[in-house]
C-alpha cells in the first residue's frame, strides 16, 4: 500500500504534490546521468511529479538529465524550471525558456521561474512571462528567493498577473520565513517551494533528529521532510541521485509528527523571533 503524498493547490486550482523532485547538482560532470535519470523516473513512480530544475544547474546539464528522465512520460509530470536574472530581459528571457525547452525535450514548461531578483526591470521580466504564456511554452510564471517586500513590489507591478510560486531555501536550520514571508504567502495563495529541505545534507545525521526518528522508525532526512510537510502551502524539493534514497524520501510523508516532536524541533531548531534576511545558497 503506496502512501498517499500531501497535495499543494496553486492558484487556479492545479494540485501538485507537496513532495517533489530536486535536481539541484545534477548533470554536472562526473555525475552519472543515467543513474540520475533513473532517480527521477523512480521518484515519478511513486507519485512525485514536480520535478523542479533551472538553466543554470551544470549551465543546462540538469534540464537535459530531466528531458531524459520525462521522455515517454511527459503527461503527468509538472515541470519547474528558471531563467537566470541576468537573461530576465524582455528577449532574454523568451530565448532562455525556448533554451530550456529543446533541453528538456518538451514544448511547455508548467511553471517557469526568475531565479532571483537582477537588474531588469520586474515588469520587463512579468511582460515576457505573459508572453510565453501566451504563446503555451509556459503554463505558469513565478519568482525564486523573493523576500515579502520584493513579492509585495511584485503584485504590484504584475497586476493583474499573479506569480504562482515563490521558491526559497527553508528547512529546519534556516526557518527565517517562518517570521513573516510564509504567512504572508499563505494568506496570499502562494504556495512556497522549499529548497534545499535537506540543508544541502548538514541536517541529516544530526541527533535531534535521529532521536526522533527512532520513535517514527524513520531517518533523520524523513523527519526534517516530514517537519516541512505539516506547513500549509509548502513544496518541499530534496535532490538525490540515487532511487533508493528517493524511495527514502517519499516516506517521509508516512511520518505523523506529534506535537512533542516539533516542540523538540523547536528547542533544536528555534523559529525566528525578529525578521531577518532571506537567507539564500
Amino acid at each position: 500500500m503506496k502512501a498517499e503524498l500531501p497535495a499543494v493547490t496553486f492558484p487556479g486550482g492545479r494540485q501538485v504534490p507537496a513532495l517533489g523532485l530536486g535536481t539541484w547538482h545534477m548533470g554536472e560532470s562526473g555525475s552519472s546521468p543515467a543513474e540520475e535519470a533513473a532517480s527521477l523516473r523512480a521518484g515519478l513512480d511513486l507519485g512525485m511529479t514536480l520535478i523542479d530544475t533551472a538553466e543554470m544547474y551544470a549551465d543546462g546539464g540538469a534540464e537535459t538529465v530531466v528531458g531524459e528522465a520525462i521522455r515517454g512520460r511527459r503527461d503527468g509530470v509538472f515541470v519547474v524550471s528558471k531563467v537566470l536574472p541576468y537573461n530576465a530581459s524582455r528577449t532574454g528571457t523568451v530565448a532562455a525558456c525556448e533554451a530550456s525547452l529543446k533541453r528538456l525535450g518538451t514544448d511547455h514548461i508548467e511553471l517557469y521561474l526568475l531565479h532571483w531578483r537582477g537588474n531588469h526591470p520586474l515588469a520587463e521580466t512579468v511582460e515576457a512571462f505573459e508572453t510565453l504564456k501566451a504563446q503555451g511554452k509556459i503554463g505558469a510564471w513565478g519568482v525564486s528567493n523573493f523576500d515579502q517586500d520584493d513579492m509585495v513590489e511584485l503584485l504590484d507591478v504584475a497586476e493583474p498577473a499573479r506569480p504562482l510560486a515563490n521558491q526559497v531555501l527553508y528547512n529546519l536550520a534556516r526557518r527565517g520565513i517562518e517570521y513573516d514571508l510564509l504567512r504572508w504567502s499563505q494568506v496570499q495563495g502562494v504556495p512556497i517551494m522549499a529548497y534545499s529541505p535537506l540543508d544541502e545534507g548538514r541536517l541529516v545525521g544530526h541527533p535531534v533528529l535521529e532521536e526522533i526518528g527512532r520513535i517514527h522508525h524513520a531517518s533523520s532526512a524523513q523527519v526534517a521532510l516530514a517537519f516541512l510537510l505539516t506547513k500549509p502551502g509548502v513544496i518541499a524539493i530534496p535532490k538525490s541521485g540515487s532511487p533508493e534514497r528517493v524511495r527514502e524520501n517519499f516516506r517521509a510523508s508516512e511520518i505523523r509528527l506529534t506535537s512533542e516532536d516539533l516542540r523538540i524541533l523547536d528547542e533544536a531548531f528555534p523559529p525566528p523571533t525578529r525578521k531577518r534576511p532571506l537567507e539564500m545558497i
